[in-house]
Order: C-alpha cells, then sequence, then structure tokens
C-alpha cells in the first residue's frame, strides 16, 4: 500500500515486502481457507508486463508434493489483467481505481464483490525427480556448525517451436553462480588454517520453477538450521567488469551486512541497494527460502558504478541484459564481451564473508524490525534450551 500513497512508514513505502510477493498472497489466502485466489496484475507495482505472467503460467506448472511440502495450498489460483478486474469491479457495482485507494489506508476492511466464480480444473499430475547437488568442508572445529554457499545449476531447457537456437544456456544465469561456489569451494579447500565450521556448497535445482530444489533442502536439511550461521546465494553475477560499488539485494536486511562492508572498503568500494527495491529481487531468488524459515541470508551483486565508463557503462550493461539476454536463448558466454576481473574480484569478497563467519563464531541475526527476524529468534532460543 505504500508504493501507490508514496508513504514511506506504510510497509516500506515503495520498496517491496515480503507481504506484497504473488507467493505471499496466495500462501495466506490457503491459511486463511480460501477456496480460490485470483490476483489482479498491476504492471506498476510489479514491475513486469502480463506477458510475463502468461508466459510464466501457460504450461506445465511444477511444484513440491505434499509429503515433502505439507503448507496449505489453495485449490484454485490464477491471474487477470486490470482491464479484466476494472469490468468485472464495474458489472458488480464497484470502481477498482477507488478500490486501490481504499485498499491502501490504514485500517481497510475487506470489502463483499457482488460475483460468483465457477470453474472447473482438469489436472493431469505426473511425479518426476531432479537432484540438489551437495558438498561440504568438514570443519576443523565446530563441524556440526555450518557456512552455506548456494547457487541455482537450472535453466529453462529448450523451447520447442521457436526459430533459431531455441536453447536457453544461462550462461551469465546461472552457470556464473555455479563457477563461483566451486572457485569459493577450492579457495576454502586450500585455505590454512581450514575452516573451524562446516562449509556447506549447494547446487539447487528448480530455482527457475518456483524456487522448488532450496524449498526442498530447508525442509530436508543437511545442517539443522539453527545450526547454520548464514547462506550466501550467487545467481547471475556480473561479467560487466570492477565495479566502484556493491550492489546488496535487500539491502538493510541481517548482520551478514556487517561482516561484508569493511571488506568491500578493503576493495574500495560501498555498499548500496538494488537501483530498484520495489521489483522484490530478494523475494525471486533461492536464498528466499532459507530467510522465510529465519536463516539470515545474503544476495550480492556486482556494481553499477564500473571502474570502466562509470554508471553509464553499468546502467547501459543491466539494461542490455535485461531485454536482450536475460531469460533467452542469448544468455551464452562470450569471451569478447565478458570481463571476469570484476566477476573475481566480486568472489573475493563472498570468499572473505564466509571465510570470517567460519573461523569467528559469530550467529549473525537479522536487523530490527525485518520479518524474519521473531523466525530466528524463536529457532536460536530453542536451540539454547536443548
Amino acid at each position: 500500500p505504500g508504493f501507490h500513497t508514496d508513504d514511506a512508514a506504510l510497509f516500506d513505502g515503495k520498496k517491496m515486502t515480503y507481504y506484497g510477493r504473488w507467493t505471499y498472497k496466495f500462501e495466506e489466502a490457503a491459511r486463511k481457507g480460501a477456496d480460490a485466489a485470483i490476483i489482479i496484475h498491476d504492471p506498476l507495482g510489479a514491475s513486469y508486463g502480463w506477458d510475463v505472467v502468461k508466459n510464466s503460467w501457460a504450461g506445465a506448472q511444477y511444484d513440491l508434493p505434499a509429503r515433502d511440502d505439507p503448507e496449505p495450498r489453495v485449490p484454485a489460483q490464477g491471474w487477470i489483467t486490470q482491464d479484466v478486474a476494472r469490468a468485472l469491479f464495474a458489472k458488480a457495482g464497484l470502481d477498482l481505481d477507488q478500490a486501490y485507494k481504499d485498499a491502501s489506508r490504514r485500517g481497510f476492511k475487506p470489502v463483499p464483490l457482488k460475483a460468483r466464480l465457477s470453474l472447473d480444473l482438469n489436472s493431469t499430475i505426473a511425479e518426476k525427480q531432479s537432484r540438489n547437488v551437495i558438498g561440504v568442508l568438514p570443519g576443523s572445529e565446530q563441524p556440526d556448525q555450518a557456512v552455506l554457499y548456494m547457487a541455482h545449476w537450472d535453466h529453462l531447457g529448450k523451447h520447442e517451436g521457436e526459430d533459431g537456437d531455441n536453447i536457453y544456456n544461462g550462461a551469465v544465469d546461472n552457470a556464473t553462480g555455479v563457477a563461483g561456489i566451486l572457485e569459493v569451494a577450492e579457495a576454502f579447500a586450500h585455505q590454512d588454517p581450514r575452516p573451524k565450521r562446516s562449509v556447506v556448497f549447494l547446487a539447487v535445482t528448480l530455482e527457475e520453477s518456483g524456487l522448488l530444489g532450496s524449498k526442498y533442502y530447508v525442509a530436508h536439511p543437511t545442517f539443522p538450521l539453527d545450526r547454520i550461521a548464514g547462506v550466501i546465494n550467487l545467481d547471475a553475477m556480473s561479467v560487466a567488469g570492477k565495479a566502484r560499488d556493491v550492489t546488496v539485494t535487500g539491502y538493510g536486511a541481517s548482520q551478514l551486512e556487517d561482516i561484508l562492508k569493511p571488506l568491500a572498503e578493503m576493495q574500495g568500494r560501498t555498499l548500496h541497494a538494488e537501483s530498484s527495491p520495489q521489483s522484490g529481487f530478494y523475494f525471486r531468488s533461492d536464498h528466499f527460502n532459507f530467510a522465510k524459515a529465519g536463516v539470515p541470508a545474503l544476495y550480492t551483486d556486482g556494481g553499477d558504478d564500473l571502474v570502466e565508463g562509470g554508471k553509464a557503462a553499468g546502467e547501459a550493461y543491466a539494461k542490455d541484459y535485461g531485454e536482450h539476454r536475460y531469460h533467452s536463448p542469448a544468455d551464452e558466454y562470450d569471451p569478447a564481451s565478458w570481463k571476469l576481473d570484476g566477476t573475481v574480484q566480486d568472489l573475493e569478497l563472498v570468499y572473505g564473508v564466509g571465510k570470517s563467519l567460519a573461523s569467528d563464531g559469530q550467529w549473525p541475526n537479522w536487523y530490527d524490525g525485518n520479518p524474519f527476524k521473531a523466525a530466528r529468534d524463536r529457532m536460536m532460543k530453542a536451540s539454547a534450551g536443548k
């Protein structure tokens, strides 16, 4: 609601919150016992167009079986455009634009819609398997405690019926992240002295299908969640070259940033939030499942202020990738244009965070006011009482 009213004190204003994500809306509808939940697509608030919704929800959908994800699910869920919603509201004697304004005020109460929905759902269900890949470097002194690095190894495969090269390679998203955790693993394997805590390297599947691989791991962790000191996620690393800054997606979330900041300063870099916090990128990658469970999670990206070309070059790189390569067959390795010196710099930074966390005995928490802090507090209190 703060987004549409420019109220910085209401749900973090323009910044996307956990409660604004479509996933939360369906989850909450299920918890309340709803028979169905329909989201009105708001292109301004969502920061993506209807085509993204249509393409994502067309065809087969994936989810974990109920035995691995016992949370309640709404029997029917879907989306409609604002135009369809506007017509529906009008037929029921309501005005959608006025409803938006009413819902953005404190104290809003739901309004019955004089309409009925009848539908038949004809579903074919097939069970398939995919794999998470896990490597563990045992700690030298506290092997039962862990620092966890993660990246997703899946992408979108092939889209039959498209002209030309229809292989969605995912070179940046997320072969860079998988290569990154392998490089970090090699650094830890040769570290002397060895890390006191265990270090876990987790390559998860089905991120592109709803963060399902990480969701499964959180439900079936190899280390209890109260023994994981922190999570560091690598997803779509920058190949634009060295930067003077570091983008922290979800900036201001946890005390992991207190470890990151001095290390970045040693590289001559400053921390800042992502340029479009309203897009909610913190809730759209695998670390989010750990965050929901209470485990502090850090998600960084290369900076916007490039050493070669400054902010203009950084913005041009992000725009070009988003418009021409993101989730398309054009996301390929290009030795002519990729500048890996910045990628190496970013890897040195996240390795430094994990090295500190694996050796200094710290138990970072979420900052006060973060919606995931209560879960961590409960978790650690219960752990202390064992």
